[in-house]
């Protein structure tokens, strides 16, 4: 029993389960985990992270979406909702099941450092799949049976229905070199079968591995899945409201979204001027079809919820106001102060996910500028809502607060859109450094760390905090400054930048607040360090 599950009531809609537990978790995507190449991934840094977990008294785990990054390389703005991403494949944990050699384990051991310090997408892509490859091109002459057996399993399981739309856009991305699908031959762009059927003819040994890639993702998730399980430690994932325009989803089915003929959207998702822009966020998602969604169950997003279900423990609904009412922008206009509120599914969509997935362990992400029928069907559904310190200091009236907190919420220092919390007292007005200051009783230096106290002994259930400010990093550790189209999503953490004692601390303080797990750590931690040195 834990934040964010229901169950079916007599109604048919979801209700809540009995008490829910004082839990603390940390945020951090994979991504910026320590390493030596030149990314994180689901490699030896990551199960060390779930022995620091246990050791710092800490039961969640958050990221953020693990899609296939494009664009601008945003976990928001994936290929596909439902595909992994290739990328989080760790050498290291494919050479120990044996799809990999020792030489395998750093593909450019020369080209990189000893530690990076912020990912390289494009190298990441580059030595990935060619790494890939070679254990595709081993894989296909002698692998064992077992693998055998579980790669058809993958390819013919039911759960796999997105796959085929998965491998062939992905296919026919990388022979279009890698332009949007708006911009690919008309008959591929809108899929006319005969076209289609001569792609996956001559695009088959492609589709196939891309599959083989989907299959390497699974493999290793569902290790880390199990290996969090065996601690105790429960991972929660992120799901974008809205797919990109390029992705896979839009791509196959276009008839679920506000698209002409083209496929060109006419009106676009984004937001309305708030705390991050002056003139509001214009996101450029193409905006669903509710009823055509409706008409059918919601059968897409229902199959969305499930696989995410299956990657994670708990969901965290981002932008969970757009299923009220979402802001709909003129897809020419300049921003997005040129929008209007446009009423969404409501109720109809949960009630749709109960029917046919049963528990609801979700999290909403009420953010934004909410009004009571957003907070009335959080309420009816019996989801913990989101309170971020960082917005708790602008006035003296804010729900962000920690004395404005109520039990149904998970509290955040900061989320993946903020700065840390060092860097935004650098940053912040006057008068709202004054009052956090005021507040927290405490000066500039033990800043960071306060805010962390704030957050834990709040009375809110769930208490997540990024890893920057337990560490206390600055503005340079920033992950994403909405608005920016560039220089985002690349910040990973050096294991020297983790003080020895810091899990002790972090465990000294959840066992105050009475968030810590009942049960002591099964094993000795790892400690992070560890994984980034040289072999």
């Amino acid at each position: 029993m834990t934040v964010g599950e229901t169950t079916a009531g007599e109604s048919g809609g979801p209700r809540p389960l009995e008490p829910r537990p004082r839990a603390a978790g940390l945020l951090l995507h994979p991504t910026s985990l320590p390493g030596r190449g030149p990314i994180g991934d689901l490699g030896p840094a990551a199960h060390a992270l779930l022995d620091w977990l246990v050791a710092a008294g800490l039961s969640h785990w958050q990221v953020l979406p693990v899609g296939p990054t494009g664009y601008g390389d945003s976990p928001y703005g994936a290929l596909s909702s439902f595909a992994g991403n290739p990328l989080l494949v760790s050498p290291e944990r494919l050479a120990a099941a044996g799809l990999g050699t020792k030489d395998d384990s750093f593909p450019s051991r020369g080209s990189v450092a000893a530690e990076n310090s912020a990912v390289d997408f494009a190298a990441a892509r580059a030595e990935k799949q060619r790494f890939h490859r070679r254990v595709w091109a081993r894989f296909r002459t002698r692998a064992s049976a077992e693998l055998t057996l579980q790669w058809k399993s993958f390819r013919e399981g039911p759960a796999r229905s997105w796959l085929a739309d998965w491998t062939e856009y992905a296919a026919l991305k990388e022979k279009n070199g890698n332009r949007p699908w708006l911009e690919w031959d008309r008959e591929l762009r809108d899929r006319e079968p005969a076209a289609m059927a001569r792609a996956r003819k001559e695009l088959a040994g492609e589709i196939e591995f891309h599959a083989f890639e989907q299959l390497l993702f699974s493999l290793e998730w569902s290790e880390l899945l199990a290996e969090a399980a065996a601690r105790g430690v429960r991972l929660i994932g992120d799901l974008p409201i809205y797919p990109a325009l390029d992705s896979a989803d839009v791509w196959a089915r276009r008839e679920l979204f506000e698209l002409t003929r083209e496929g060109r959207p006419a009106r676009i998702a984004g937001v309305p001027p708030d705390y991050f822009a002056a003139t509001g966020q214009r996101w450029g998602n193409p905006l669903y079809r509710w009823e055509r969604h409706g008409a059918d169950g919601y059968a897409w997003w229902v199959a969305r919820l499930r696989r995410q279900l299956e990657l994670f423990d708990l969901v965290r609904l981002d932008h969970f106001r757009g299923f009220v009412a979402y802001w709909s922008v003129p897809a020419r206009a300049k921003t997005a102060a040129a929008g209007k509120w446009v009423p969404g599914p409501g109720r109809a969509l949960f009630d749709a996910f109960a029917r046919e997935l049963g528990a609801l362990p979700l999290l909403a992400e009420d953010l934004g500028e909410i009004g009571e029928p957003v907070h009335a069907l959080r309420r009816e559904l019996a989801l913990p809502g989101m309170r971020v310190l960082q917005f708790g200091f602008g006035d003296e009236d804010s729900w962000h607060a920690p004395h404005r907190h109520a039990p149904d919420t998970v509290v955040y220092t900061g989320t993946h859109d903020n700065d840390t919390a060092r860097g935004w007292l650098a940053s912040a007005p006057s008068a709202a450094k004054r009052r956090a200051l005021a507040y927290l009783g405490c000066g500039e230096t033990a800043f960071p760390w306060a805010m962390v106290r704030a957050a834990l002994t709040s009375v809110a259930e769930l208490a997540v905090v990024p890893l920057q400010d337990l560490v206390g990093l600055g503005a340079e550790a920033r992950l994403n400054t909405p608005g920016r189209e560039s220089g985002n999503w690349s910040w990973r953490v050096r294991a020297d930048e983790i003080p020895d004692d810091l899990a002790a601390r972090v465990r000294e303080l959840a066992g105050v607040a009475a968030r810590r797990p009942p049960l002591p750590p099964a094993r000795p931690p790892a400690a992070l360090a560890a994984v980034a040195k040289p072999h």
